[in-house]
């Protein structure tokens, strides 16, 4: 499974180091490896920041996107898990020390991750994310439901249905301990509505067996996005990567 790595030299040499991995795996986009600053910090920490390049994008050509979409989408979860054990599996880092983070349909694989294959992390971020897909996928009053059908499929069919089902997060959660969690979400969001990582807290609180910490912040006055301005977007991923460093062993002052 292909995987884009980067920490400071010399980091490994004491043995599996703290990891952050990063996934996506909708749309056919590619999370093609960049200089991302927002990282020069962990790095000088020890962290090892990964991408999980797994299906549903398009980086491994036309194919690969085609077997993450619709009656495939389980690829792209189940990639992502082996990812992250291939990781530990080569002494990158341990499943105490691994944490993982997503957004939107990143949040989707989150909330996934967590039911499928939780036990491999220490911590999830999940932002905005689409974490009730039948019943968003049944409503089609709302402005992009019937737009997304070709990237899910339509659960008015039965066979889509019960596929959206086996793997909806909301719809999947179990009396089971999950990692530590942090939800976000925006008031104003026209594309993952506030409601659905709502209910998923919500059930996720009354359902699981552990007492591990279970945050959702909801930013009420910005959408998909977070907050527009620079200082602001930065503060609140500063947070995100605060809550995931504390649970991996790095302490941030």
């Amino acid at each position: 499974m292909p995987v884009s790595i980067v920490y400071k030299r010399d980091v490994l040499q004491g043995g599996p180091a703290p990891l952050l991995l990063y996934g996506y795996g909708s749309y056919g986009h590619n999370l093609d490896p960049a200089f991302m600053p927002q990282l020069l910090p962990m790095l000088d920490l020890g962290v090892v920041y990964a991408i999980g390049h797994v299906r549903g994008g398009s980086e491994m050509g036309r194919q690969w996107y085609e077997n993450g979409k619709m009656l495939y989408k389980r690829n792209t979860f189940t990639d992502f898990i082996a990812v992250a054990d291939d990781l530990i599996r080569r002494g990158y880092t341990t499943r105490s020390q691994l944490a993982a983070d997503g957004r939107s349909a990143g949040g989707l694989l989150m909330g996934a991750v967590a039911n499928l294959g939780g036990d491999r992390f220490a911590a999830l971020s999940a932002g905005v994310p689409f974490v009730d897909v039948v019943t968003t996928m049944l409503d089609p009053t709302i402005p992009l439901t019937t737009l997304e059908w070709d990237e899910w499929g339509n659960p008015e069919d039965p066979e889509y249905y019960a596929y959206m089902k086996s793997y909806s997060p909301y719809d999947n959660v179990e009396p089971k301990p999950y990692p530590h969690l942090i939800v976000t979400t925006g008031i104003n969001d026209p594309r993952v509505a506030y409601w659905e990582p709502a209910k998923w807290v919500a059930r996720l609180r009354t359902t699981k067996t552990d007492d591990r910490i279970l945050i959702m912040k909801t930013h009420m006055g910005a959408g998909h996005f977070g907050s527009s301005g620079r200082l602001g977007h930065i503060r609140e991923q500063a947070e995100i990567y605060a809550f995931l460093l504390d649970k991996i062993g790095i302490r941030v002052h």
